[in-house]
């Protein structure tokens, strides 16, 4: 796996991945930036929340679980000093689907936090993460919208 890093102006960065996509990430005006893209400690948050959202929703799929739709919620605090690492992480779990099993969506979870989730398991190594989830059934909720 491979990436490239270049300055395009200012505090400006354009991040290309090995597979060709681009993002545009900048600094705080503070810090000479103009705020015209993504922070790079936003994009290791948005990272881990990608990493284990596709473990959930490929985890059910293959469980045969009819998932519509999944969000995680990723919220996080950093060190108040130099390297401001983060400190706590918390994942906030929201997966739709028809007829979901609670328990497997739990199992899910866990198995991407425990075995799956590299981003999780790497950042785990230096903050406390925590979970929460709910699993709303597609369903029961069309069932009270037509009542």
């Amino acid at each position: 796996m491979k990436a490239r890093v270049k300055l395009v102006d200012g505090m400006m960065f354009v991040g290309e991945s090995g597979s060709g996509h681009s993002i545009v990430m900048d600094g705080a005006p503070e810090y000479g930036g103009r705020n015209l893209g993504i922070r790079p400690m936003e994009m290791l948050l948005i990272g881990l929340g990608g990493c284990t959202a596709f473990d959930v929703v490929q985890i059910l799929r293959k469980g045969r679980e009819k998932v519509t739709d999944c969000e995680v919620e990723v919220s996080a605090e950093r060190a108040e000093t130099d390297p401001k690492v983060f400190t706590a992480i918390h994942l906030d779990y929201t997966v739709k689907g028809r007829g979901l099993a609670p328990a497997k969506v739990e199992r899910a979870i866990d198995l991407s936090k425990e075995k799956y989730c590299s981003a999780s398991i790497m950042l785990g190594a230096v903050a406390k993460i925590t979970h929460s989830w709910t699993a709303v059934d597609e369903a029961e909720e069309a069932e009270a919208v037509s009542s």
